[in-house]
């Protein structure tokens, strides 16, 4: 693959990151989302118009993460391809359950809007059913990309990849758990970050990867 294209598929990344980024935070963001958490309460404060916008910006960006996590094995490949390519494997997975999940927000967005005219029966019913099919896929995503962060950190660790071994430590899962500790010790802070907590985990390692594909570059053109 050309050098090019390995740039190119890392920048589609970043930009799936920053697309779907935008999108998740329409869709989740208002300056009650910390107070209303359980339940889904705070989409009662999210617009519809907010919820349209960011369902679709969030469908439209979430295929460029697999362009994405074509370019961590390009990076990873030369170390080791049996791990890049699982890597590789595990990195569609996760962004496959995360695109089912993060299309059905809008969804129950509205669902928990129009709460005043549905039987409080059913109503919990849904919200039951909808935790049960659909909100679990986060409790599944974190187990995907914990298991990811292991065979990325260690392909890059037994060394030969595109990576300083600094990399390692940058993986998706400790950037994720590292901002998710700012997040509640900033609640400021946290309320505008952790509704697209895995988006910012992906801003983060798309942008270490590329400045690590530039140190490459440098380094075996001289």
């Amino acid at each position: 693959m050309k050098s090019n294209t390995i740039k190119t598929l890392g920048l589609l990344g970043l930009l799936a990151s920053i697309i779907v980024g935008v999108g998740e935070y329409f869709l989740h963001y208002s300056p009650q989302i910390l107070e209303h958490s359980e339940h889904y309460a705070f989409f009662d404060f999210v617009s519809i118009e907010h919820l349209q916008i960011g369902h679709f910006l969030s469908v439209i960006g979430l295929p460029f993460y697999f362009a994405g996590y074509l370019h961590i094995y390009k990076m990873l490949q030369p170390g080791n391809e049996n791990l890049a390519r699982i890597t590789l494997a595990i990195g569609f997975i996760a962004f496959a359950v995360g695109g089912i999940w993060i299309g059905s927000r809008a969804f129950i967005g509205t669902i928990v809007q129009l709460q005043k005219d549905i039987p409080p029966d059913t109503y919990q019913q849904i919200l039951n059913n909808y935790t049960e099919l659909l909100e679990i896929l986060v409790k599944a995503l974190r187990v995907i990309i914990a298991l990811l962060s292991i065979t990325f950190v260690t392909t890059i660790l037994k060394g030969g990849t595109n990576y300083k071994k600094w990399m390692a430590f940058f993986n998706p899962i400790t950037i994720l758990i590292v901002w998710v500790i700012l997040g509640r010790l900033l609640p400021f802070f946290g309320k505008h970050t952790l509704p697209i907590l895995m988006n910012v985990t992906h801003f983060i390692l798309f942008s270490l990867s590329l400045y690590q594909y530039q140190i490459f570059q440098k380094t075996n053109t001289k």
